[in-house]
């Protein structure tokens, strides 16, 4: 029969081979958190009218598309009825469209065009995120209403769990315009940013950081030899496509870099061209409604595809053609900008 001393030290060598190993997982370096989970396509959009659209000078530097001499003394009367049909069209196609007015206290001229203020996730098994962005333009900045839109969207049925405001970068300068500056591969978790004056690759890490998201960052420029202002005006993701102008990437580099991993991610890959590019034709956006995809895009984009590049986007999804042009020539953006997308 063992002694006392004996049997208690037994037991302190048992004590110690059951505590020591979760000690040392206690003590070891945190597990990798899993990679967040979005859906790609969403059955409900946001949009803001345009109670003030006018030509805004103060955008005009950094964005080529605005054409000045189409605006008229009528330009303000026919956005709003660009716009009012537009959601008419959206909602036919089966998309539920929440839309509010532009702010009546200031004057915000390109408040149409809302995916550049915010942007809205839905993780899976996890929180409901809205995020505000830095903007370039002191007027644009204006338009953001992240308390407004949070009621909004929880008196519609998506309430919001966590905000993430990273408008202070603006007392840096540093910019970075939403899913205007992204495009965002939500069901990969990659950001493609086309650097520009409203694209900082800083605000960028910082918004990769927070949601989980690799950025695949390079420089697009149109056909004058100027940085493309917004990645959406060059490329656009959908779930099993991606239409691009990998020709207004000069860096042979950087251009394969993009090429290959939308390929990589299982994209149908629809090139376009700078032409193209400048007619909208890479401002598009996939939707899903109930009876299917839906690709919206303005009607200009529409008649500036080809015959072929149409038929490989409807394999995709129905083509949703919006009537925009003075939405279009004067803001400078066109059928994606005006969309922000809920989830």
């Amino acid at each position: 029969m063992p002694s006392p001393s004996r049997t208690l030290r037994l037991l302190l060598v048992g004590l110690l081979l059951i505590t020591l190993p979760a000690l040392a997982r206690a003590h070891a370096a945190p597990a990798v958190p899993a990679p967040l989970g979005e859906r790609q396509t969403t059955s409900t959009v946001f949009m803001v009218s345009p109670d003030d659209f006018a030509f805004n000078a103060e955008t005009a530097g950094s964005n080529r598309f605005q054409d000045r001499s189409a605006e008229g003394a009528d330009a303000r009367a026919k956005a709003m009825l660009e716009f009012d049909a537009a959601v008419e069209a959206l909602r036919k196609a089966g998309i539920r469209v929440i839309r509010m007015a532009s702010r009546a206290d200031v004057k915000t001229p390109d408040a149409v065009f809302p995916n550049n203020w915010f942007s809205l996730h839905s993780l899976e098994g996890g929180p409901r995120v809205l995020v505000g962005y830095p903007m370039l333009a002191p007027n644009r900045r204006l338009e953001r209403r992240l308390a407004e839109l949070q009621a909004r969207l929880s008196a519609d049925g998506l309430p919001v769990d966590e905000v993430i405001d990273l408008s202070p970068f603006e007392e840096k300068g540093l910019f970075l315009e939403g899913t205007g500056s992204m495009v965002l591969d939500r069901a990969n978790r990659i950001a493609y940013a086309a650097l520009s004056p409203r694209t900082d690759p800083a605000v960028l890490q910082e918004l990769a950081r927070r949601m989980q998201y690799r950025p695949v960052r390079f420089r697009s420029y149109d056909a004058g030899g100027a940085l493309v202002y917004h990645t959406n005006v060059m490329m656009s993701v959908g779930s099993r496509f991606a239409v691009v102008c990998a020709d207004s990437i000069r860096d042979p580099q950087e251009r394969r870099a993009v090429v290959d991993q939308l390929k990589r991610s299982g994209k149908e890959v629809i090139p376009i061209t700078q032409a193209q590019m400048g007619k909208m034709a890479g401002n598009i956006l996939e939707l899903q409604s109930g009876r299917g995809p839906v690709i919206v895009m303005s009607r200009t984009a529409y008649d500036h595809f080809t015959p072929e590049q149409r038929a490989s986007l409807e394999h995709h999804g129905r083509l949703l053609p919006l009537a925009i042009p003075t939405i279009e020539a004067i803001g400078g953006g066109s059928a994606r900008c005006m969309l922000g997308e809920l989830f």
